[in-house]
């Protein structure tokens, strides 16, 4: 017999819970009562700093004098860390006090970030920036900028519109910032771009900064009001010619299918609701039993194994006096809806050069002793075709989810010639095989297959051309002044045209021919000078700033037309519709035309203090006059303070 003396008394234990007891109580770990003190190599606390054992959730932080406490089983390890400092960790044996002393990361102290118009050393911002590098972005391979943002930086959000190949997202930084438009300001290469930043190829970018808060982006006035996005792209470095190919090729395929019911279980439901209702059953025992599993329209549906491809090289190099980069790339993914049938694919061309020249230098000189020019271009084209999206009724996707499972994907011989007798436009397969219709009772749902073969198409183009041609010249040691000019000219446009066809008796009855065609452009130009100086006294005061001012003006006009009851039903040549002199008054179905424009002026300036890099100061303030606001209110004012 065994017994445990426990909280002063006695448990008789047989002998298996004695055993199981004793090694239980053997094998869990000792715990230590840790405390102790995170400061710097000066001595100074450091307030907040993580400590946690790796692989768990037991952790805690500094208090304001650095202090700390912490339970620990015996022989853990200790991981303490905080922004700006070196990691270290310490295995816990039988030390109840520490002082741990953490020392500067000077590589990621001394890391530059992009901030308006400059840079500036990470230890010394006193904004909200995040910066994000291009070993981080090209770890997925994406295929669009926003996309391998995503899940990078605190505070932005960035959601895709639809699953369609090519659908724009919507990128947030913090919320929603104003009523009408929450979008951010992109700056590319100095360069304001409009439509976001997914023409850009992924590869070609060193570095993205996000500024996030009133401080980082009061500096590009009103329109930073809901934050501001800084691309920087690749450029050349001195040294040998390097030539560098990158590619990839992949399967996509749905991760999960909708829970729905075969065929059997749709007409066990279907009797269920026939009985409640005081009817009889629909179908018999026989049926059920011989119906098997019907048609799974879902896998129909989806495109199993659908392509995606990218293809990149570059040539960069250059000599003290020249560098340069050169890219070019090719993206293409098929959508696993439509895209075995050319009806969602997404295709992108992408074309930069970014050159910089010494056009003079002499180090002996003191005044205008370097003058430094540089062009940077890119070119984008895309391409898409998409299917209706975010919708249950009507939609490919919810017609998979929600057509009967009794019907097969084509009429039997007898029901296909009845349905041509009656619907010479009914919809076939390249074979000529007429897709089933849906059984009575289902409104605005049709054949997803026939869906995926009913003739019309839809095909939007963009064509983007952003350039930025500038030149720098050091004026004085430290006093720099740079200007550029910059350009965003941008084509987008949409082709579509739909023929008669028959799928149901609702939604997918069309009995005329139409085509559609919308054009559109924009150009903005863009005009920048700017002083910036930064010099260091005495070694411990290091101050900054910089002044300047920005003009630019944005134009756009559009124009669309359509058409109906067509004479030339090829595809191909179905826009030759609207240059055939014989028309009759009904055909003519409608056009949009429109214009719209807004110039701006603007003056900026920054200036920043820091002591030994320790305590920062920054003050900036931007003037805008925009030929959008009011007659006596043309120009606004936007300052900011931080430290």
């Amino acid at each position: 017999m065994k017994y445990e003396l426990r909280d002063n008394k006695i448990y008789i234990l047989h002998e298996a819970l004695a055993t199981t007891a004793t090694s239980s109580k053997q094998d869990q770990p000792q715990r230590v009562d840790v405390k102790g003190v995170v400061a710097d190599s000066n001595g100074e606390p450091i307030i907040g700093a993580n400590i946690s054992i790796p692989g768990t959730t037991t952790g805690t932080i500094t208090d304001y004098d650095g202090n700390f406490a912490l339970t620990v089983p015996r022989g853990s390890v200790l991981h303490f860390s905080y922004i700006g400092y070196n990691s270290q960790e310490i295995r816990i044996t039988d030390q109840t006090t520490l002082n741990v002393v953490m020392t500067e990361d000077s590589e990621m102290l001394d890391e530059l970030v992009v901030v308006g118009y400059g840079v500036q050393k990470k230890s010394v911002v006193t904004a909200a920036i995040s910066r994000v590098t291009a070993e981080e972005l090209n770890t997925n391979r994406p295929s669009r900028v926003e996309d391998a943002l995503k899940g990078k930086v605190s505070g932005v959000q960035i959601t895709q519109s639809s699953g369609q190949p090519g659908s724009d997202s919507k990128f947030r930084i913090r919320g929603v910032g104003t009523v009408n438009n929450s979008d951010p300001l992109f700056i590319v290469d100095g360069m304001e771009v409009g439509g976001g930043i997914n023409y850009l190829n992924p590869t070609d970018i060193q570095s993205v900064e996000i500024l996030k808060d009133a401080a980082s982006s009061a500096i590009y006035g009103a329109r930073g009001a809901n934050g501001v996005v800084l691309v920087t792209t690749k450029s050349g470095q001195e040294g040998k010619v390097q030539v560098n190919y990158d590619m990839s090729y992949g399967w996509q395929n749905p991760w999960k299918y909708k829970e729905v019911l075969n065929a059997q279980e749709y007409m066990v439901i279907m009797n269920e609701s026939d009985i409640n209702d005081g009817n009889m059953p629909r179908y018999s025992h026989d049926q059920i039993a011989t119906i098997g599993k019907g048609t799974d329209w879902q896998k129909e549906t989806f495109y199993k194994n659908a392509p995606v491809q990218s293809h990149q090289v570059s040539i960069s190099g250059g000599s003290p006096k020249i560098k340069y980069f050169i890219s070019l790339g090719y993206f293409d993914q098929a959508g696993i809806v439509g895209g075995d049938y050319n009806k969602s694919n997404y295709s992108r061309w992408s074309l930069r050069s970014n050159n910089t020249y010494e056009v003079f230098e002499d180090i002996n000189r003191s005044f205008l002793n370097k003058v430094t020019a540089g062009v940077n271009v890119g070119y984008s084209r895309g391409k898409s075709t998409g299917v209706e999206t975010n919708s249950e009724y009507g939609s490919i996707l919810g017609s998979a989810v929600t057509f009967s499972p009794l019907v097969p994907v084509y009429a039997s011989e007898d029901d296909a010639a009845s349905i041509l007798a009656s619907r010479p436009h009914a919809v076939t397969d390249s074979q000529g095989r007429v897709f089933s219709l849906p059984p009575s009772g289902f409104q605005e749902i049709a054949n997803p297959i026939g869906m995926l073969n009913q003739p019309s198409s839809g095909v939007n183009n963009d064509d983007k051309f952003v350039g930025t041609f500038w030149g720098e010249i050091d004026v004085l040691p430290g006093l720099k002044f740079r200007s550029s000019y910059g350009v965003d000219l941008s084509f987008w446009g949409y082709d579509a045209h739909t023929f008669p066809y028959f799928l149901a008796s609702q939604g997918k009855d069309v009995q005329f021919s139409s085509v559609q065609s919308e054009m559109n452009r924009g150009f903005r130009w863009q005009l920048e000078n700017y002083f910036s100086y930064n010099n260091t006294f005495n070694d411990v005061h290091n101050l900054s700033f910089v002044l300047g001012q920005s003009a630019s003006k944005y134009t756009a006009r559009n124009l669309g037309g359509s058409d109906r009851d067509l004479l030339e039903t090829d595809p191909i040549k179905a826009q030759i519709n609207s240059a055939i002199a014989d028309r009759k008054e009904e055909r003519a179905w409608g056009g949009t035309f429109g214009h719209n424009g807004v110039t701006t002026a603007s003056y900026f300036g920054r200036i920043d203090y820091n002591y030994a890099e320790r305590y920062m100061l920054q003050a900036t303030v931007r003037q805008d006059g925009s030929s959008n606001f009011g007659s006596n209110n043309k120009w606004g004012v936007f300052p900011s303070f931080s430290a």
